[in-house]
């Protein structure tokens, strides 16, 4: 197993996680322990099962992942980023507002999925891009990648919390534009390169 392979397509693979923990710690009013823990635990787990589905699917499935995965991304970071831009403006600086300082679990597997649809298809190109070939090689792989993306959240929420003070209320708009952008990002990655 390539270790350095790994830790590049970790690094890689949490670039999207890392962008919507910003946008989650910019809209928070208070970060707390737990929820930094909550949003890296689920991009971190997400990142870590996906490539193990995908790797199982093998080359049977790739051309189907790789014909969808774009546009389930863009949807559900697109539903989501019109939701908080929605309830900002709709809201208007009230305490009802999307971006208390508890996200549901239900959105937060939302994001989760979004941003590790990636990782299904790596995880069918670890053999060939990292020498992943045994069940071990492939577990050691996904708990790195897993570990990678947790830290890089972590760092993510708190980046994002210290931006969101700067931008007070304007920080639920721009985490919502910031969601729309990487939806978008992925979509037209996948159309035309």
């Amino acid at each position: 197993m390539d270790y350095f392979s790994v830790m590049c397509i970790g690094v890689g693979l949490s670039m999207d996680a890392f962008a919507v923990a910003v946008s989650n710690g910019a809209v928070s009013r208070k970060v707390r322990v737990l929820q930094v823990f909550r949003i890296a635990f689920f991009f971190g787990l997400f990142q870590a099962v996906m490539p193990v589905i995908g790797w199982i699917m093998g080359k049977a499935g790739e051309d189907i992942i790789k014909g969808i995965d774009h546009w389930i991304a863009f949807i559900l970071l697109g539903y989501i980023g019109i939701k908080m831009i929605y309830g900002a403006l709709k809201d208007n600086n009230t305490d009802n507002n999307i971006h208390n300082s508890y996200i549901k679990t239900k959105t937060l597997i939302l994001f989760a999925i979004a941003t590790s649809i990636d990782a299904l298809a790596t995880g069918i190109i670890l053999p060939y891009a990292a020498n992943v070939v045994s069940i071990s090689d492939l577990i050691l792989s996904v708990c790195i990648i897993g570990l990678i993306t947790f830290s890089i959240s972590v760092i993510g929420v708190y980046i994002g919390k210290k931006f969101g003070e700067m931008l007070s209320s304007k920080a639920e708009i721009f985490g919502g534009i910031v969601l729309i952008f990487i939806g978008t990002k992925i979509l037209i990655e996948h159309l035309f390169f």
